[in-house]
């Protein structure tokens, strides 16, 4: 088998010390520098200055004094209720800005706490997508053993009519073709990080810190250059756990706002060149947290999620696609 499962890990656990990935060092170096530059970043915010937060919602509008570069729509959220901490998907500033939960606020706004139950739920949907996506490559760090020769190369944009999230692979091995019992340990991996309910934090680092951040990841490497020329020179990454990856965001708050989840195919396509490792589109698709459909539905968005998905592919060349393939 390529990658090792929960079946295994127990196996493992029973008769030997577990083995780790391959990947290990990389997440932690990355999971470090993200600490390190997230604590100088607040540390150089200096005087704390005073912003005023117009929160609109239920029970009932309120203003809120918050601090400049500090407070986040989650602080928001805690002098309302703990629901809302719990359930708010992401933040809508001036009813037209999608903002991360834990996202730090940089001036005086309106608020609106979006959840995936809100009468028009399509920024969220989008931003769910976006965010399965995201989890499905920590997912796969975690998974894959060493000979594996796992690197995550990057996700499309979200587009939920495509009736799939995506994460797009590199392995060493060709021909992989995933049993029906490795698809679903990863599903499996999915729902035990959702169980986890650990916070989804973003942060703009310099291109200096993501080249380190990446620096044993040559797809990685090969994308930063061409999303830090769009991004005034700086690249937007996000944690969750000890898993860090690009992206532009927004994303959900917790990993604990992801529902049922499946992992539904993966498939070959051509490597963008003769020395390029062969190239995987892994596939899934998931529903929120509180939301639920019976087992007949979703094993029709089951075999809907195993048809490849159409978003453009990894192989093309990285310069020309870049706003469609970091999502």
């Amino acid at each position: 088998m390529v990658f090792k499962y929960s079946q295994l890990y127990i196996n493992v656990q029973r008769n030997h010390k577990r083995l780790f990935s391959s990947t290990a060092n990389r997440q932690s170096l990355a999971s470090n520098l993200f600490t390190e530059e997230q604590k100088r970043q607040r540390e150089k915010v200096g005087r704390i200055e005073k912003i005023e937060i117009r929160y609109l919602g239920t029970p009932t509008d309120t203003t809120l004094v918050m601090n400049r570069g500090l407070s986040t729509p989650y602080d928001c959220a805690r002098h309302i209720g703990e629901k809302y901490c719990r359930f708010s998907a992401l933040a809508l500033l001036d009813n037209h800005t999608p903002w991360d939960m834990r996202r730090p606020l940089e001036d005086s706004c309106t608020l609106q706490l979006l959840n995936f139950t809100s009468p028009e739920p399509q920024i969220a949907n989008k931003v769910f997508w976006r965010s399965c996506s995201f989890l499905l490559g920590a997912v796969l760090q975690k998974s894959f053993k060493q000979e594996a020769g796992l690197f995550l190369h990057s996700f499309p944009k979200p587009n939920i009519k495509s009736g799939s999230f995506v994460h797009d692979i590199a392995l060493s091995k060709a021909n992989w073709k995933p049993s029906v019992e490795e698809l679903r340990a990863l599903s499996v991996g999915m729902i035990k990080l959702a169980q986890q309910e650990l916070p989804i934090e973003r942060l703009d680092v310099s291109n200096e810190i993501a080249l380190e951040m990446f620096r044993e990841n040559p797809y990685k490497r090969e994308q930063i250059p061409n999303i830090s020329a769009q991004n005034n020179g700086l690249i937007t990454v996000y944690r969750v756990g000890d898993h860090v990856d690009i992206s532009k965001g927004p994303m959900v708050s917790s990993s604990g706002l992801l529902g049922k989840c499946t992992i539904a195919a993966a498939h070959e396509v051509p490597p963008s060149g003769s020395n390029q490792l062969p190239l995987y589109r892994i596939q899934g698709v998931a529903l929120p947290v509180g939301l639920n459909i019976n087992h007949f539905a979703f094993g029709i968005l089951e075999d809907r999620a195993k048809k490849l998905n159409p978003a453009r592919l990894p192989n093309e060349p990285y310069e020309d696609t870049v706003s469609e393939q970091v999502a």
